[in-house]
């Protein structure tokens, strides 16, 4: 009988798609470890990567058979109030409300906190503002998922990880249609998590964990071309479940060939959301 991952495969096959080089992690037998400011002299600021020219497929076709459970990623349309996502103060005000009640929504949730966000912009020109990310990564591992919990809610961190949870990202464009460094996801059914290599990610105060990613022939790769303010990518980055549903998806930034050479620059936010699910039945 034919497994989800072949008749996957067989799927993106028939799909449209780009060939593009994405930045993979180099093989190292040190842990990785990646500065989120100028590190000590003669230290790397971030790992070593090596591109691999990889196929992108168009996913518009598919998505209504995409599901986080499943390739890790979804898509949906989702309208905001927000004016101004340069506002922190409004994002925080209106946005986080909206993502919450989205993320519960889609995944029937029992309670979701967002609890911070980036906003995007290959032009960049602002300190508060970050480019799109181009290394192949995922945003928690086995240790800083639930880690994050005790950080965010200590309170009631230990009665809240007795049941499932997860790490879910809310990313959208907060302008014009994305023409130019869209975001490509893997689907969770083509990795192993051998695939994925725990990182340091330095803070002046702090040192989270996150995971960058070995190159793998078999790893397929989605986007959704032209992405509207009114769209919303769901990405699973962390499941505490392993009950063989997906808990990790490799996503990265790229340059599409087919973005006219006068393209805007990429503008976009992503939230992040802790997702408690009620216990098992």
């Amino acid at each position: 009988m034919e497994t989800a991952t072949e008749s996957a495969h067989k799927l993106a096959q028939d799909l449209p798609s780009v060939e593009a080089q994405l930045n993979y992690l180099s093989a190292t037998e040190a842990k990785p470890v990646n500065y989120l400011y100028e590190p000590p002299a003669g230290i790397p600021p971030r790992p070593h990567s090596e591109k691999h020219a990889m196929r992108i497929h168009d996913a518009r076709s598919i998505q209504a058979r995409l599901s986080l459970d499943l390739e890790g990623v979804a898509l949906t349309n989702h309208e905001t109030a927000v004016t101004n996502f340069y506002d922190e103060r409004e994002v925080k005000a209106v946005y986080y409300p909206e993502v919450e009640r989205l993320v519960r929504q889609i995944t029937g949730a029992a309670k979701v906190v967002v609890f911070d966000h980036n906003v995007r912009n290959a032009a960049r020109g602002r300190n508060d503002v970050r480019g799109p990310v181009r290394f192949v990564h995922n945003d928690y591992t086995l240790r800083s998922g639930p880690q994050r919990v005790r950080d965010l809610l200590p309170d009631e961190a230990e009665a809240l990880l007795k049941n499932r949870f997860a790490v879910i990202n809310v990313w959208r464009p907060i302008q014009a249609t994305v023409e130019s460094s869209p975001l490509a996801v893997c689907d969770a059914t083509s990795m192993k998590l051998a695939d994925f290599v725990p990182t340091d990610l330095k803070y002046r105060d702090r040192t989270g964990e996150v995971y960058s990613v070995h190159f793998n022939p078999n790893h397929r790769w989605y986007f959704f071309p032209k992405m509207r303010r009114n769209e919303a990518m769901l990405l699973k980055c962390y499941d505490s479940s392993d009950d063989g549903r997906s808990r990790f998806t490799a996503h990265s930034a790229f340059d599409d060939p087919t973005s006219p050479p006068d393209a805007p620059a990429r503008e976009s936010i992503e939230a992040r959301t802790l997702v408690f699910f009620p216990p098992a039945s």
